[in-house]
């Protein structure tokens, strides 16, 4: 009788393997996707409210709603500053005909919480001008206070 070599094992099918790596690959893309999201939320939790202050008072600018504008500052500055006066030095600026937040912060630094934000404004001749506001959190309500 002939020598027959040994039949080389089947292959092993790598199907299993594949599906095991999809569902861990898919595992892993949706969780990363699921902390981006959570990440995405708790900024904009932080942010949201400064960006309603800060859009609130610049829109007011714009519009020279100085009654409105004037209501976001903080107690401190209304306290100082009237609001008839206030409207008095807002009406000497110059026209404006647009406003876009270019930058907004929040932090807490041993319970005191702060934020600032910049606003670039677009006079009516034409340019930009950027302005920063300091803003506090007072009584629960965000409150420009330069």
């Amino acid at each position: 009788m002939a020598y027959q070599p040994a039949a080389p094992p089947p292959k092993k099918s790598k199907r299993v393997l594949f599906i095991v790596l999809g569902v861990v690959l898919a595992l892993c893309c949706s969780g990363g996707a699921l902390g981006a999201f959570l990440i995405y939320r708790v900024a904009m939790d932080a942010t949201g409210p400064v960006r309603s202050t800060v859009n609130t008072f610049a829109g007011a600018l714009v519009e020279r709603d100085y009654p409105t504008a004037y209501q976001q500052l903080c107690i401190r500055i209304r306290d100082r500053v009237s609001e008839a006066d206030f409207t008095q030095q807002q009406a000497t600026e110059p026209d404006l005909t647009g406003h876009k937040i270019t930058g907004l912060s929040v932090s807490n630094q041993n319970g005191l919480v702060t934020g600032s934000a910049t606003v670039r404004y677009t006079p009516a001749e034409g340019g930009a001008t950027s302005r920063v506001y300091p803003l506090i959190k007072e009584e629960g309500n965000w409150r420009i206070c330069e």
